[in-house]
């Protein structure tokens, strides 16, 4: 245990923690005015972020711990729960409908989103059954394919939702923990191919889906529908400048800048922080990059190493997604900013995910030597 705990990167529980601290401010001085207007408190959404800080704070020093072992080999048992409450969240009276999604189950007071769990758990699982197949890795049937039928379920269940963000983002980082284990190129190919195909055969398959995913690049065009929150998104950054216009002086987040709590917030760290805001939180992402890709070379296990990256590539690609679409760069999914956007399933699972990550630092055989002159 002394010894981990000596492992520990520091640094890296540092930086997780500070992004989450920052992210409570900022829910906060983006939801006060939601808040006042709708329940009478302008505490309340934060509030409420705080106890679920609290518990993920819990969980975050359990999976610190925790034997990742015993995790990986309950991953199956895992992920089969995760199938079970994703086909909960479809039961008319169990699934709570929010903006016209069914994407939540209701258990009195409390209210998650299980596809915030199946995201953690599917990174678990792929890590340990890709690492016990490396005997059949080249094999595509045997080695490859099986894990795959799982995802393809995972992924219709989400999408039956509908949440094609959420449901590519899963496919995604589960994609890139069978390119990190070594499968041939060959198969890469072949299966980014096929994903590709489904990807752009469930986008316009559906009017709405196609819609959501082509209105970003002309917003303007439908200034009052469709390009409604990216168009007053734009206004929030084009206001900010190098320090912003101060910490709780939003003018968007005052009725004109919709979910500028959850998906949006970045809109109003921009446009109250400015250039420093938009630094601090990049720069925390891009040293989470850093140090999670550095982690996974300085431990001696395939499944180490899988964990390590797939929890990585979780909060960068999930992080990329948020950004893109609040820059207009990228179609709005609806995918929150890790560790900063307000909600409960999304913090908990997130800092669990940041404790597993945690863990796999205290178990590398040769720490990097900048490491271990901060200490």
């Amino acid at each position: 245990m002394k010894n981990r705990l000596k492992k520990f990167d520091y640094g890296l529980i540092i930086v997780i923690l500070a992004l989450s601290v920052f992210g409570l401010i900022m829910v906060y001085s983006s939801s006060y005015t939601l808040a006042t207007r709708n329940f009478g408190s302008g505490h309340f959404f934060f509030l409420r972020q705080l106890q679920w800080f609290g518990i993920g704070l819990i969980v975050f020093v359990v999976m610190s711990f925790i034997s990742l072992k015993k995790l990986g080999e309950m991953s199956p048992l895992l992920v089969g729960l995760a199938i079970i409450l994703l086909a909960l969240v479809l039961i008319p009276g169990v699934g709570v409908v929010r903006n016209q999604a069914q994407r939540w189950i209701g258990a009195g007071p409390i209210v998650f989103q299980p596809s915030e769990i199946v995201k953690v758990f599917m990174i678990i699982y792929f890590a340990h059954i890709y690492t016990r197949k490396q005997k059949y890795i080249n094999d595509f049937k045997k080695g490859v394919m099986p894990p795959l039928v799982i995802l393809a379920f995972v992924f219709g269940l989400i999408l039956m939702q509908p949440d094609l963000g959420t449901g590519t983002h899963i496919v995604l980082i589960c994609g890139l923990i069978v390119l990190f284990s070594g499968v041939k190129f060959y198969h890469i190919a072949l299966l980014g191919s096929v994903a590709a195909g489904g990807f752009y055969f469930f986008a316009q398959s559906q009017p709405y889906r196609l819609q959501r995913l082509t209105s970003f690049a002309n917003a303007f065009d439908d200034p009052s529908g469709d390009g409604f929150q990216l168009i007053n998104s734009y206004v929030s950054i084009g206001t900010s400048g190098l320090t912003g216009n101060g910490l709780g002086n939003s003018v968007q987040k005052l009725g004109y800048l919709p979910e500028a709590h959850t998906d949006f917030i970045m809109s109003v760290i921009v446009e109250e922080l400015g250039i420093i805001g938009v630094t601090f939180v990049i720069g925390g992402y891009l040293f989470i990059l850093y140090r999670g890709i550095q982690i996974s070379k300085e431990v001696d296990s395939l499944y180490l190493r899988l964990l390590a990256l797939g929890i990585t590539f979780q909060f960068i690609t999930q992080a990329f997604f948020n950004l893109g679409a609040v820059s207009g760069l990228l179609p709005i999914t609806g995918i929150p900013l890790p560790f900063i956007s307000y909600g409960g399933t999304s913090l908990v699972f997130t800092l669990l995910a940041a404790g597993i990550l945690v863990n796999v630092s205290g178990r590398r055989t040769q720490p990097s030597t900048t490491q271990q002159e901060t200490r």
